[in-house]
């Protein structure tokens, strides 16, 4: 990690919302899911924030040798988006403390706010967080 990596580095991150990112999509395995409607999923929409999070601060690592993964996330879906509308993320870090990594987040689809809240990531070593993988999985 860089001594650049501090707390008030903001990012914007827009991307348009495909049906492959919408509720149906999520598990295709579940009759339930497939009956809801095709707006952009919350995992997904989690998943879009911590996109951002990631491109956010990935200058200020040793990528890819260091890396971030996610450890806690706490933001609302407070409207739908239907497919092909453009999102934007806005992120800030607002916390560094050692490896752990505090940010808060919003989310816009053009026309509402459609999430806020606060995300925090964990600075890992990659081949360490590999080693440590294979052993749970028996291959190391």
């Amino acid at each position: 990690m860089k001594e650049s990596l501090k707390p008030g580095i903001r990012y914007e991150h827009k991307f348009t919302v495909p049906k492959s990112k919408t509720v149906p999509a999520l598990y295709p395995e579940s009759d339930e899911f497939l009956a809801m409607p095709e707006v952009f999923a919350t995992g997904f929409l989690v998943g879009f924030l911590e996109w951002a999070c990631i491109k956010a601060i990935n200058p200020y690592l040793d990528w890819p040798l260091e890396q971030t993964v996610g450890t806690h996330i706490n933001v609302s879906h407070e409207a739908a988006t239907p497919a092909g509308l453009e999102v934007t993320a806005t992120v800030e870090l607002v916390a560094v403390e050692g490896r752990k990594l505090v940010f808060t987040v919003e989310a816009h689809d053009g026309i509402d706010l459609i999430s806020r809240g606060q995300h925090e990531r964990f600075i890992i070593n990659k081949e360490k967080f590999d080693a440590k993988i294979g052993k749970k999985t028996g291959n190391t």
